[in-house]
């Protein structure tokens, strides 16, 4: 992770239902599924709070995202892996993260026993804070009314923080995964507050690239990924080391028409990648994905993305996700 990436605040990740040094913590509890700018001010809050009160502030989150448990069968759209959510939340100021593990046993936990047993009892919580939709509890019967009163009640404060637009737009997930559906990566990156990125490892492909002149970085997403197929400007990081590119994410019809894949183009760079792991930014749309009439044509669209591609990253400085160390 390049330095400037890193915030050097030491984050504490709890996962098995013990709060230890987080015992006591003002906590922001949601999903955070990609950290977006309402999740931020939802920690932002939490800071506050946990600032006035002299405690730890701490993220409340959970695994996998309860829509996965409640609709196995639908896929859900990530917007980032549980680990990577780790990463961000570590960049926004929290001391730690509390990481409930999902399952038909939490799922079953009623609103009532989730504030007495486990907020109030188990991690002698500071004080709470939430969007103004957050809803819990067995048969989401806990509302953001219902955690207030339990809060009056038991002794520790909430704040529940009204909803975010950005001209017109709601800032959530959803409205999020639309934009990347629909490749607009910088209508995504104004909603989250920094460029939409994954984390995969660099595997073997065809090798078809290297032969067109364009050597490529492939990467397997996750099949639930619906980002619009088609070509990108992309920044990536690699141990350290920033680096631009132009990708390309679908089936090659040129090709195969196989599963989806990654394709990432580094700009001005050599090396062996195969196994290595990168952080890749997408920075800006530069076309769809389609079928030319010859390799000549391709090649020619290929020289021609790479242009753009170059022009779209100039024009976004260093734009990169900041991420912790977890």
């Amino acid at each position: 992770m390049s330095e400037d990436a890193w915030t050097g605040r030491p984050f504490t990740v709890v996962t098995d239902g013990e709060p230890g040094a987080l015992h006591g913590a003002v906590v922001a509890i949601g999903n955070f599924d990609g950290v977006h700018r309402g999740h931020r001010r939802v920690i932002g809050t939490a800071l506050e709070r946990a600032a006035s009160l002299g405690r730890k502030a701490a993220a409340l989150t959970f695994s996998p995202h309860p829509r996965r448990f409640f609709r196995p069968e639908t896929p859900l759209f990530s917007l980032s892996s549980d680990r990577n959510k780790l990463r961000l939340l570590a960049a926004t100021g929290l001391d730690g993260a509390i990481v409930f593990h999902f399952d038909a046993a939490f799922a079953a936990t009623t609103a009532e026993d989730f504030v007495r047993r486990i907020l109030v009892e188990k991690f002698g919580i500071g004080g709470v804070a939430i969007g103004y939709d957050f809803h819990f509890g067995k048969g989401r019967a806990g509302s953001p009314n219902f955690l207030s009163f339990e809060g009056t009640r038991l002794g520790f404060p909430v704040d529940v923080v009204p909803p975010l637009e950005d001209e017109g737009r709601p800032v959530s997930s959803g409205s999020i995964r639309e934009t990347l559906s629909q490749g607009k990566v910088v209508e995504a990156a104004e909603l989250l507050g920094a460029p939409w990125f994954i984390t995969g490892e660099v595997i073997h492909g065809e090798k078809r690239g290297r032969e067109l002149g364009f050597p490529t970085a492939n990467i397997r997403l996750d099949p639930s990924c619906q980002l619009k197929h088609g070509i990108y400007a992309v920044r990536v990081d690699m141990e350290g080391t920033r680096v631009d590119g132009v990708a390309s994410f679908g089936t090659r019809p040129m090709f195969d028409d196989g599963a989806p894949l990654l394709e990432v183009f580094l700009l001005d760079y050599e090396g062996d990648l195969y196994g290595k792991t990168l952080d890749v930014a997408f920075i800006g749309w530069v076309r769809h994905e389609q079928k030319f009439a010859s390799i000549d044509a391709l090649k020619k669209h290929m020289m021609a993305d790479v242009a753009q591609a170059r022009e779209s990253l100039k024009r976004s400085g260093k734009a990169f996700p900041v991420l912790g160390r977890i």
